[in-house]
């Protein structure tokens, strides 16, 4: 859709120059509605399940706990 946009906006600035009067208006309103569009269509696009949000979650190595001790005891 940009590449219609900048063809629109290069033969608004063409007529312009050559004094085409109001048909300049024609690819000016293109130029200027397109991004417009651009924006709505991509929006507009479903977004699929598998690329949902997944919390991050570290793969740590579990703790080292010395020999006769209790895990989570806290005694030095």
């Amino acid at each position: 859709m940009m590449g219609i946009r900048v063809v629109c906006f290069v033969i608004t600035v063409v007529m312009f120059l050559t004094h085409a009067g109001w048909l300049t208006i024609i690819p000016a309103v293109g130029a200027i509605t397109l991004p417009y569009f651009a924006v709505v269509v991509a929006n507009a696009r479903r977004q699929t399940t598998s690329s949902g949000f997944r919390p991050y979650r570290p793969n740590l190595p579990e703790r080292y706990v010395p020999p006769g001790e209790e895990p989570g005891s806290g005694a030095p």
